[in-house]
């Protein structure tokens, strides 16, 4: 089996999860090239996969990348369909209007005008990654917040504005990686945001937020049951509505206001799995991806 791992041409070199991947497919004997999406020269037709891996880059040329998964086509994981639905974190109101707990979301188009804020909030746009263009702010900083908002209307950009959920701060998120449909191991992932600032970004290719290289940001933990059936249900849907079910996702969840688990995000495109972070972890996705794949 010939598999193609898609990157992008300028990934930091510290993000070493794509070879850690494609040396556990190797030794389940697949043909292993890594590929950056945005190359002239990349030829996807040999492949009898590719697997979207970090491609990090996607959210600064959005309908470049979607129109690249549709031509890649139905080798692609994960599927086309899947990738332009996550691509715009408007996805979270379909999962809410699904019955899905969500963090309640207001979504300010562009010219929408702006709206009126109570407690602490966050405001990010609908298509970004690595934090870059998001913001906590307090009361007090409510202006910040309405000229973020301002500024990612002026992109062509939806933001979005949530409240700002205490339990981060106490404990974090849990991320529940999964493989095929199934949960596969769970991550604790620190705190991002600091009041009343918009994340600062490290000055290099990937331009994510600086606590996104911290790293004791994200570290082994385990999750409830409750957490590891809402990650399972929230798959299951995606498998119905596109009838495709996600190779891969990494479900990011918090404790509501009532301590039931919530969704924050829904990572179905280039999440990181932190491979190096848990024992086993990269055998784990070869053996769950090169099962899929064979059948």
């Amino acid at each position: 089996m010939r598999i193609a791992i898609a990157t992008f041409s300028a990934r930091p070199a510290e993000f070493d999860d794509d070879e850690r991947l494609g040396e556990e497919l190797a030794g389940r004997g697949a043909s292993v090239d890594h590929l950056a999406w945005e190359s002239e020269d990349a030829d996807w037709s040999p492949y009898d996969a590719v697997i979207i891996r970090s491609t990090w880059d996607y959210a600064y040329r959005r309908d470049e990348f979607v129109a690249w998964a549709d031509r890649v086509g139905e080798r692609l994981h994960n599927s086309p369909d899947v990738i332009r639905w996550n691509s715009d974190k408007r996805y979270l109101g379909d999962l809410a209007e699904a019955g899905f707990a969500t963090v309640p979301t207001t979504y300010v188009e562009p010219g929408d005008e702006l709206p009126g804020l109570e407690g602490e909030v966050v405001v990010k746009p609908n298509v970004s990654g690595g934090a870059r263009d998001t913001g906590r702010f307090s009361p007090a900083t409510h202006s910040d917040a309405h000229k973020l908002i301002a500024a990612i209307q002026e992109q062509g950009k939806a933001a979005m504005v949530q409240p700002y959920v205490e339990s981060v701060d106490s404990a974090g998120e849990t991320a529940v990686v999964c493989f095929d449909g199934e949960p596969a191991y769970a991550l604790r992932k620190g705190a991002v945001l600091k009041p009343d600032e918009v994340a600062p970004l490290r000055d290099d290719a990937l331009a994510a937020a600086e606590a996104m290289y911290d790293p004791t940001l994200v570290l082994p933990d385990t999750a409830t049951q409750a957490e590891l059936e809402l990650a399972r249900r929230i798959l299951s849907h995606v498998a119905e509505r596109f009838d495709y079910t996600p190779l891969y996702a990494r479900v990011d969840l918090i404790a509501g206001e009532g301590g039931e688990p919530t969704l924050i995000e829904l990572e179905a495109i280039e999440p990181n799995f932190y491979l190096s972070q848990v024992e086993g972890a990269a055998a784990r996705a070869a053996e769950a991806f090169t099962r899929r794949l064979a059948g």
